[in-house]
């Protein structure tokens, strides 16, 4: 599990058991690595998810 670090530097280490990767439609998308299963999608015009590990 990502841990907070000091004030200010913020997150260590990735979220575990999560993984990203960009959609055909351009979305950021989030996956439970366990499962499989399809979390959350991001609109466009944002970045990616902070601290998951992203797949190709």
């Amino acid at each position: 599990m990502a841990t907070n670090g000091k004030p200010k530097k913020g997150r260590i280490g990735a979220v575990k058991s999560r993984s990203q990767f960009k959609a055909p439609n351009g979305n950021w998308t989030k996956r439970n690595s366990k499962t499989g299963r399809f979390m959350n999608q991001k609109a466009s015009g944002s970045g990616s998810f902070k601290g998951v590990t992203k797949r190709k």
